[in-house]
């Protein structure tokens, strides 16, 4: 075997590693918001607003455009999970933040989720730091 089979191997168990930890908080994260009712969608939009921030904020966590967040912000809304606010550095703008019943549900889907939490659990402090470095790197 090569050095190129070599890479090639190693590369594609790093590609398979990304979507077995996509697949697991994924997977977490749907658990996770069944018993509330809602998709993981919606339980990772809640996460995104535990403190009042605006609707790009939320879509750039979902990695979404604010189009696509607003129907799901919408029915967090309908729930009672989610308030829309006025937002002080911003006339035009609103701020989402949850409500007392929204921060509850937080709480629950961040019990039920230990992996999708914090993922990097297991890497120190100095690894998660390569790791990042490694991925910039990787994207450059």
């Amino acid at each position: 075997m090569g050095d190129d089979d070599v890479t090639q191997d190693i590369t594609v168990e790093v590609v398979s590693l990304f979507g077995a930890i996509n697949r697991r908080y994924a997977a977490e994260a749907q658990a996770a918001a069944a018993p509330h009712g809602l998709t993981a969608m919606q339980a990772k939009a809640l996460l995104a607003a535990r403190s009042p921030v605006p609707m790009r904020r939320i879509a750039d966590m979902l990695h979404a455009e604010p189009s696509n967040v607003t129907p799901i912000v919408d029915r967090l809304v309908e729930y009672g999970l989610l308030e829309r606010r006025p937002n002080p550095a911003d006339r035009r703008g609103k701020l989402v933040a949850a409500t007392d019943a929204g921060l509850a549900v937080i709480a629950d889907l961040e019990a039920r989720m230990p992996f999708a939490s914090d993922p990097l659990a297991n890497l120190t402090d100095a690894q998660r730091v390569t790791l990042r470095d490694l991925l910039r790197r990787a994207l450059d």
